[in-house]
């Protein structure tokens, strides 16, 4: 009888475990949910068709605030893919057809140190050797490039704020591009390609 009633102890325990083990995962599953719908999510219209990013507004919400400050203004709306390096990034956000260079707000604060990697496919702001000098520019990662991460201080790296969701056979067509030398750049697409709108999805 007591080996009966041991038994049925220890079944009970591990039932509970196992039902506290389910409930622990089944509640980071929704908070994981949860976190991922807080992200906004972007369609860029372009000349080569669609893409849509879902921005990391809780890894990185300097970035993705300014991203969408521009985006809902209309800033981004008519701006060209002005710099495609195949098998490295496409950058755009700043310069017209007619490669007019659209006014832009302060620079913000480099996010490079939130913990997301450049890996093929995600979005970083672009800027210059400056660390804390991103705008309006930003650039599609067409492989992983582990060069651009964050390394510390010394190696500050680019802020990821975002990945591709669709359309990343868009990305890649952009990054095939055919480019050259105009207005004193080079690596600029011979055809531009344009970002005809950008939406926030409600």
């Amino acid at each position: 009888m007591e080996d009966i009633l041991q038994m049925n102890t220890i079944i009970k325990a591990v039932l509970i475990g196992l039902f506290l083990g389910v409930t622990t995962i089944a509640t980071a599953t929704t908070e994981e949910t949860a976190k991922k719908a807080a992200n906004p999510v972007v369609v860029l219209e372009t000349t080569e068709g669609k893409i849509k990013l879902v921005l990391f507004q809780d890894k990185a919400p300097i970035s993705v605030k300014n991203f969408l400050d521009y985006a809902e203004s209309g800033h981004y709306d008519g701006t060209i893919f002005h710099r495609v390096i195949a098998g490295f990034m496409i950058q755009g956000g700043v310069f017209s057809q007619a490669w007019q260079k659209k006014p832009v707000k302060a620079p913000i604060k480099n996010e490079a140190n939130n913990g997301l990697r450049n890996k093929p496919g995600t979005v970083a702001m672009a800027r210059t050797g400056v660390v804390d000098s991103a705008t309006s520019q930003f650039f599609i990662n067409l492989m992983g490039n582990s060069s651009l991460d964050y390394r510390g201080p010394q190696g500050f790296g680019y802020a990821v704020f975002g990945e591709v969701l669709e359309g990343m056979d868009v990305v890649s067509s952009i990054g095939r591009a055919q480019t050259g030398m105009k207005n004193g750049r080079r690596d600029v697409p011979v055809n531009d390609i344009v970002i005809k709108s950008v939406t926030v999805l409600p």
